[in-house]
């Protein structure tokens, strides 16, 4: 997390949508399934997991998109940037893509999921390869070693 100050502040493509985040993200990641390839129009999409009491909506009012299922993914309602998700039953993170905040040369993910997905030719600096998600226990230790890995100079 070299870089990372906070607060940090970042919107949507337009503008029209505006957001701060005031913690450290608990766990950054790339995503490989085909869903995130085709809502971000890329190969893999990003996301930093920031506690929820650590993000606010400053200006706008973001709209749901995607698929409308379970998790909630929030995009601009002018200009349709993916900002946001908000997985069910997590209500204690956002994962927030990166990307959408002013200064992101900090990020770096430290897991890639759906790797089995993956196009054969996208990879990532990422730390540690699930070929789906980590089973639910695993990200205590994710989340201990990414703290630890972020705190060294």
């Amino acid at each position: 997390m070299s870089g990372l100050t906070l607060p940090q502040e970042g919107g949507c493509r337009c503008g029209q949508v505006r957001f701060k985040i005031t913690a450290k993200p608990l766990l950054t990641m790339a995503c490989h399934c085909t869903g995130c390839q085709r809502m971000s129009a890329s190969a893999y999409s990003l996301s930093a997991a920031i506690p929820s009491e650590g993000f606010a909506i400053t200006k706008g009012e973001p709209v749901i998109g995607g698929l409308h299922g379970a998790s909630h993914h929030y995009f601009c309602p002018h200009c349709m940037s993916w900002m946001f998700t908000r997985p069910e039953g997590l209500d204690w993170f956002v994962n927030l893509r990166p990307t959408m905040l002013d200064e992101p040369n900090w990020f770096t993910p430290f897991i890639e999921t759906w790797t089995s997905e993956k196009l054969p030719w996208a990879s990532t600096p990422a730390v540690h390869s699930f070929e789906a998600l980590p089973a639910f226990e695993q990200y205590e230790i994710l989340t201990r070693q990414y703290a630890e890995q972020s705190e060294t100079p």
